[in-house]
Order: structure tokens, then C-alpha cells, then sequence
């Protein structure tokens, strides 16, 4: 099948398709400087390297995952590093869930005077909620204190 035909079967753009023959995603069955021709293989590869793409993979990584005939070569170690990163990303927005909701509730006169938003604050500044980082250094909200009576 054409290029065209693969581009509208898969709703994947003619210009990806091109780019993904480039660094070797897929190969068309046309000879060099042909119309772009491709297997009916190829729409079970670019299944493949969306699934891989929905599941954080890069490109590169998908790429390492396939064949040179397109069959998937499941690098286990690469998978199970993928899911402990975005459980780590889990943890981390479920503690800035926790925080906002915290935040959105909190009995404190305002959010400056809230400890638990004030160590969020503290927290973003040292850059620990960054997504760059491991979940591990975020700070998760504590729970509220009772606060002692202001004095007069």
C-alpha cells in the first residue's frame, strides 16, 4: 500500500510516516526515490510504536524494541524501568493532588500562614517538584495541626 493509503488507515501524517522511515521506525518495500510503498506489516509496527509511545517510550527505545523485519524484541529491563518511572510520577502528582486539595480546604486565615502549603512552597523553590527528579525528594502534605489559640 501507498504512503497515502497507510497515512489514512492509520491517521498517522504522510510527513511522520516519512520521518519514521528515516530513523528506521519502518521501511517502505518500494525501491529508493519510488512513491513510498509500504507491507501491510507496517500497520501492526505503527501500532506497536504507538502503544510504545502511550507508554512513555521513546522513540529510540521503540526503535531498540523492534526487528529489522518489524517484530517486536521486548527489552523487559527497558519495560520495567518505564513503569517504575511513571510510578514514581504517580506518587508524585498524588501528592501534589493531596496538597491542592489541602490547599483548597486548609482553615488557615491564608495560604501563607498554612505549614503545609508554606513547605510546598519551600519544596518548589529547592526545585524538588520538578519532574526532572524522583518522586522521593516531593514533599507529601502532612496532616493538619490543631492550632493553639492566637494570642491576644
Amino acid at each position: 500500500m501507498d504512503i497515502a493509503e497507510v497515512a489514512r488507515r492509520t491517521g498517522v501524517p504522510a510527513s511522520t510516516l516519512r520521518y519514521y522511515d528515516k530513523v528506521g521506525l519502518i521501511a517502505p518495500v518500494s525501491p529508493p526515490g519510488a512513491r513510498r510503498r509500504y507491507a501491510p506489516a507496517v500497520l501492526e509496527q505503527l501500532a506497536l510504536v504507538a502503544l510504545g509511545q502511550a507508554g512513555g517510550l521513546s522513540l529510540d527505545d521503540i526503535r531498540a524494541m523492534l526487528s529489522p523485519q518489524g517484530a517486536p524484541r521486548v527489552d523487559r529491563q527497558v519495560l520495567l524501568a518505564k513503569a517504575e518511572e511513571i510510578d514514581a510520577t504517580v506518587k508524585q502528582l498524588q501528592a501534589m493532588s493531596r496538597g491542592l486539595r489541602h490547599a483548597a480546604a486548609c482553615p488557615a486565615p491564608s495560604h501563607a500562614q498554612c505549614p503545609t502549603f508554606r513547605r510546598l512552597l519551600k519544596a518548589a523553590a529547592a526545585g524538588a517538584l520538578s519532574r526532572r527528579r524522583p518522586a522521593s525528594t516531593g514533599v507529601a502534605p502532612r496532616s493538619p495541626r490543631k492550632r493553639a489559640p492566637a494570642r491576644p
